[in-house]
């Protein structure tokens, strides 16, 4: 079909440290400076419950329990954005390696980041994933 634009969505949550250095504004603005739409967002406090679902895959890691008490000490900025296909892999490349001291500046976290558990934002790692994430958080979305 000629000129049929297609369109995804992922997830994207500003971690407690992004909250809490007030930094949702500058994160969510590189999305949207990058033509990505967003279409859903909530903030709230997750609770351990709902943290053991979203890491699920990392159970029983070494640093699962690190990343559920982290994720759940304060306020999480939860966004859903749209764009073009394949749109995890444009935010993953707008927020950078997950070690900030390898992230590229430029990125969220090479440019905000310093701290391995605490890098400032999630984003989903796959079109799968970013699917998965959805329907915990916004199942009417899912």
């Amino acid at each position: 079909m000629l000129g049929c634009i297609v369109v995804d969505r992922t997830l994207v949550i500003v971690k407690p440290d992004g909250v809490e250095r007030r930094l949702i504004g500058q994160i969510v603005g590189r999305l949207e400076a990058k033509g990505l739409r967003v279409v859903a967002a909530e903030l709230r406090t997750l609770d351990a419950a709902t943290a053991e679902v979203h890491y699920a895959e990392h159970v029983g890691r070494s640093y699962y329990d690190g990343l559920v008490s982290f994720i759940t000490r304060g306020p999480v900025l939860i966004v859903v954005v749209e764009g073009p296909a394949e749109t995890w892999k444009v935010v993953r490349t707008i927020v950078g390696a997950t070690n900030p001291l390898e992230a590229a500046p430029g990125t969220i976290r090479g440019d905000l980041a310093s701290d391995l558990r605490e890098n400032l934002v999630h984003g989903s790692d796959s079109a799968e994933s970013a699917q998965r994430e959805i329907a915990i958080f916004f199942p009417r979305l899912a």
